[in-house]
């Protein structure tokens, strides 16, 4: 399948109507159709304002990059950057084309 790798990035404690925002966005793109979104937690990192954070023992909880990729249809990946949009959300965000596909998938009963 031709599709596209859509990637948004966020910190773990940044929350939207009272629920952790990668938790949020996961559910709304399942929600709005896309076949599957993943999170995953930065041991360290900066972003666009320059701040550094690291999972360090004396650090504050909750402060670390957190990824979510989908591989969708351009239709998909378009519907969920509107959407983020219309919530008045600032996101960054990394959208490239993409192949994938399934390697020996179990015949459907």
């Amino acid at each position: 399948m031709q599709g596209t790798y859509l990637v948004l990035f966020l910190q773990e404690n940044r929350t939207h109507h009272g629920t952790l925002l990668y938790e949020w966005l996961l559910s709304q793109a399942r929600r709005l159709g896309l076949p599957g979104g993943t999170a995953f937690k930065a041991i360290a990192g900066f972003g666009r304002h320059g701040h550094f954070h690291a999972d360090h023992f004396i650090e504050l909880a909750g402060d670390l990059p957190v990824e979510l990729t989908f591989m969708a249809t351009e239709e998909e990946a378009d519907r969920l950057l509107a959407f983020i949009q219309g919530e008045g959300l600032s996101l960054f965000y990394v959208r490239m084309p993409a192949t994938c596909g399934v390697i020996n998938e179990p015949a459907k009963n």
